[in-house]
């Protein structure tokens, strides 16, 4: 007991009296700093007395898939931000190979009292994987946020970018550049962000007098060696472009073009998707859709913090505009293509 005091107290900045004050649930301490030796408390992985057990946590869940992409690190940076300005502590739970699952996360952090949790990148755009355990955290009531494209079946607040708008500005600008055969390189084919930026995909393409198409558009996952793999299937069918619906799998298929003795952009031009970090510095640097990560993220907290405070917010998704960045590996179409 002695011990467990001495952390929390450390912890927080106050006296070992004060925490004491606070676990046997006495007078004389302000709500905040009441509020900040709980949260201390569990961020310590002491168990609450349980006469405070049904108390929430300050604590959120922020659950991603990894930490490689480096948009998902930028993501939780601009949440964890946000939260700690809302007085929350964030909990970030990533996923890894036969690690923890995202089930598994959703256990623990509702046995740890969270206030609410914000996911990213989840199994909710994938609609073929198991969805019981956001129905076990809409059952509990717990204030949910969901980033980017989810199924229909979940009723939560979404914070999403726009992948239509993203789409059309990558094909946009390869067919003002004179390229007739654009390929894409997709996630798997229940990726719900990978299916909206198919179809408007089939529709730019339309609209431009041109054809996408199945040969031309091809399913990795999510990272540089899938690019690569898919990229290079691309390049036996005569494409000039690659629209792709990461940074890395743009970046394996600047690896593929190069592997088969091909220039970026003189041969094959290369559009990414996120403009997540290094892609300034990468060769050449990658003309890349930006997501406005830091208006999303804190549009995210902002919902969770007013369902948390028990105030109505909207369950229609957010859509926010990506900004088309152009930088090196995008160029003329080569002659006679």
């Amino acid at each position: 007991m002695t011990r467990r005091l001495a952390e929390v107290a450390k912890k927080v900045g106050v006296s070992e009296a004060t925490v004491s004050r606070v676990l046997n649930d006495k007078p004389g301490v302000s709500d905040s700093t009441r509020a900040a030796v709980l949260t201390a408390l569990d961020v310590l992985g002491y168990e609450r007395p349980t006469q405070l057990r049904g108390e929430r946590a300050r604590l959120v869940g922020l659950v991603l898939p990894e930490l490689q992409n480096p948009i998902f690190p930028a993501f939780a940076e601009v949440v964890g931000g946000a939260l700690a300005q809302q007085g929350f502590t964030p909990v970030l739970c990533t996923q890894t190979a036969g690690g923890v699952s995202e089930a598994d996360y959703v256990d623990l952090l509702l046995q740890q009292h969270v206030s609410g949790v914000v996911f990213f990148g989840g199994l909710y755009a994938q609609a073929d994987s198991p969805h019981e355990h956001y129905e076990r955290l809409a059952e509990r009531g717990l204030p949910t946020v969901l980033l980017n494209a989810a199924i229909d079946d979940l009723d939560f607040p979404r914070v999403s970018c726009d992948d239509a708008v993203a789409v059309e500005q990558s094909v946009g600008h390869l067919v003002s550049l004179g390229h007739r055969r654009i390929g894409m390189v997709l996630g798997p084919p229940d990726h719900m962000p990978s299916r909206r930026k198919l179809a408007a995909g089939r529709v730019a393409c339309e609209r431009a007098g041109l054809e996408l198409p199945d040969s031309r558009v091809e399913r990795a996952l999510f990272s540089l060696e899938g690019g690569q793999a898919a990229a290079t299937r691309l390049l036996q069918q005569g494409v000039t472009a690659i629209v792709c619906a990461s940074d890395p799998l743009a970046l394996g298929s600047v690896r593929a073009a190069r592997r088969r003795g091909l220039t970026v952009p003189g041969d094959i031009s290369v559009v990414g998707y996120d403009d997540s970090s290094f892609m300034t510095c990468t060769d050449p640097p990658l003309t890349t859709v930006r997501q406005p990560i830091e208006a999303m993220g804190r549009a995210a907290v902002e919902l969770l913090a007013g369902e948390i405070a028990g105030v109505r917010v909207t369950h229609d998704e957010l859509l926010f505009e990506p900004e088309l960045v152009v930088r090196g590996s995008t160029g003329p179409a080569p002659a006679g293509a």
